[in-house]
């Protein structure tokens, strides 16, 4: 899934990548990379890869365009080719930064281009059926991502090894059911559970909305981590690359928790 959270921001890139920190005295360290990571690189490359997603989402949703009326009056929408090759370019390179993470400087704005087409599709055609549900989705993605962000500067929610082992396995549980339910989807058949307005299927996206939420907290203690362990510059990219995937996961998942909502 696209977005789902970035699962390569974790402990073994840093001590994959991390300078090694010698045992002798002071003077015999290595000295410090002249150009490393840091929290306000990180946060400007986020910055760069929002405002390239957003250009792109305005296109795409340009490029939907209105929905086709049937004779019955069912409402019927082709999704754009460009937002499904989108797809497929944003896995790819998605796929590819997990292995190559020293080629995001490259690849990330690539992707928060191809990835932002989809996304720019996606919330026209929600948002056909639900007139405002864009806004209340994005309002709510961006004070998801504030609330998270100062419960996190503040310590009220700590990355500890426990609470990283539980975010990733839940993350995992959530990517191989969205996983199923799109190869049945591919025989014809579908998980109605997953579309329906019922309390369980509100009571799910709820979840796994929150679980998006916690993801965001991984990634700034990647950030910190890499910073004060002085990863390579490039990593900055890969750091934006990570909070991109999940501040776009948490907004999908807002926009269907949403729509659910509405059919209530």
């Amino acid at each position: 899934m696209l977005f789902m959270s970035n699962p390569v921001l974790n402990d073994r890139v840093l001590n994959n990548w991390a300078p090694p920190v010698s045992d002798g005295p002071i003077s015999a360290w290595p000295a410090p990379p002249t150009s490393r990571m840091t929290v306000g690189g990180s946060v400007s490359a986020t910055a760069v890869l929002l405002v390239l997603l957003l250009a792109s989402a305005t296109v795409g949703w340009l490029m939907t365009g209105s929905p086709d009326v049937a004779a019955d009056g069912t409402i019927a929408y082709g999704v754009p080719g460009a937002a499904m090759v989108g797809v497929i370019v944003g896995f790819g390179l998605a796929i590819l930064l997990m292995f190559k993470p020293h080629l995001a400087r490259i690849l990330a704005p690539i992707y928060a281009l191809a990835e932002g087409i989809f996304v720019g599709a996606i919330s026209r055609m929600f948002e056909t059926f639900y007139d405002g549900i864009v806004i209340q989705a994005a309002g709510a993605t961006v004070a998801v991502v504030a609330a998270m962000l100062v419960l996190y500067a503040t310590g009220i929610v700590r990355v500890t090894d426990r609470f990283r082992r539980i975010v990733m396995a839940a993350t995992m549980g959530v990517m191989v059911f969205y996983g199923i339910s799109f190869i049945i989807s591919l025989f014809g058949g579908s998980v109605s559970f997953l579309s329906s307005s019922s309390g369980l299927s509100i009571g799910f996206s709820l979840v796994v909305a929150g679980l998006a939420a916690f993801n965001l907290a991984l990634d700034f203690d990647f950030i910190e981590k890499g910073a004060a362990q002085g990863l390579p510059k490039h990593f900055e990219w890969f750091a934006g690359f990570g909070i991109l995937v999940t501040v776009v996961w948490l907004y999908l998942e807002i926009l269907r928790l949403l729509a659910k909502m509405r059919e209530r």
